[in-house]
């Protein structure tokens, strides 16, 4: 198993098994905001860093090498992969541009037309109310035309054709969508975790339902559906974004939620609460089993989140004031 872990000042990456991890630790000198690889692929990674554009390592990051056109923004926010094909790449940035790339991320074009939607003079991102950028990109599993992508803050758009043409925010969807995550066994569905609470569509995203009793703290940041189990759900979430991401602040937590019944706490050894930075949520092959990453190490769950447990991998003291950027669970 492979585990890419990136914080903002560093990507991890863990090979082995639970518990017997070995660890080298790459891209010391980024400001990290996402990382993707493909299962298929696992040597090949590609990181999103805040002023140094988009790195590709084909090494399983041994070495990296800026990728994109001289158009691409040096802040790139968002990165996915073709969940059917490792050479399909999308890249999302700050100010808000979509890039796709067809060959493992050699070359990349722009797809135009995210900005002429009708919403976007509302789009802003609060901390840099000037601008605003794509926070997230979700590969709709059943159809990889289909895309998600959240603007941060103020849209979650569409496009049915590869970023040919895109269709602005419905109104039953979240303004501030962090993350999401769709399942291959069950077409039309996606999961939402958005700083105006938690969403989900059983339609492609026609409409969203906004199920949120008992979820106390609605701030939402990361979002996993259990592999054997769709019904099984997991979110991060803080009381706002100042809990969520500052660490003089900090308070977070992560709940559970099974078919249509309650959300639950489901953050029992994850030290939950005071001092917690929001976690990175990815799930893992096996049912019921998670990962989290947190600025206070990384955890693993077998019961999806009645008891976490710390994995064994070297952590630096300077993460403790970091939030984590991203989380890819490979399989062997």
């Amino acid at each position: 198993m492979r585990l890419y872990a990136a914080l903002e000042g560093a990507l991890l990456v863990a090979e082995g098994a639970p518990d017997d991890w070995t660890v080298s630790r790459r891209l010391t000198d980024d400001q990290l905001e996402c990382v993707a690889a493909h299962p298929e692929r696992p040597d090949r990674v590609l990181c999103g860093t805040y002023e140094s554009g988009l790195l590709r390592s084909a090494d399983g990051g041994e070495s990296w090498t800026r990728v994109g056109p001289s158009s691409m923004a040096d802040a790139v926010m968002a990165v996915a992969v073709n969940p059917h094909d490792p050479s399909e790449w999308w890249a999302g940035t700050e100010p808000s541009a979509v890039y796709h790339s067809t060959d493992g991320g050699e070359t990349w074009t722009r797809r135009e037309g995210v900005t002429d939607l009708p919403s976007e003079p509302e789009w802003a991102f609060p901390p840099r109310p000037h601008t605003h950028h794509v926070r997230w990109i979700e590969v709709d599993p059943a159809d990889p035309a289909h895309l998600y992508v959240s603007i941060e803050a103020g849209a979650l758009i569409q496009s049915r054709d590869r970023g040919e043409t895109w269709a602005d925010r419905v109104a039953s969807a979240r303004r501030d969508t962090h993350s999401l995550t769709t399942h291959a066994d069950t077409p039309g569905r996606a999961w939402a975790a958005a700083g105006d609470g938690y969403a989900e569509t059983s339609d492609g995203g026609e409409t969203w339902d906004h199920p949120q009793r008992g979820l106390d703290h609605r701030y939402c940041w990361s979002v996993a559906v259990d592999a054997d189990d769709p019904e099984l759900v997991l979110v991060s979430s803080a009381r706002s974004a100042r809990t969520a991401h500052r660490s003089t602040s900090a308070e977070s937590y992560v709940y559970r939620r099974r078919s249509d019944g309650a959300w639950e706490r489901a953050d029992d050894g994850l030290r939950a609460g005071d001092g917690l930075l929001r976690a990175v949520l990815a799930a893992a092959p096996e049912g019921e089993t998670f990962y989290a990453l947190t600025n206070r190490g990384l955890y693993r769950t077998e019961d999806a989140g009645d008891r976490w447990r710390r994995q064994a991998i070297p952590w630096d003291d300077r993460y403790e004031n970091q939030t984590a950027s991203g989380l890819v669970v490979l399989p062997e």
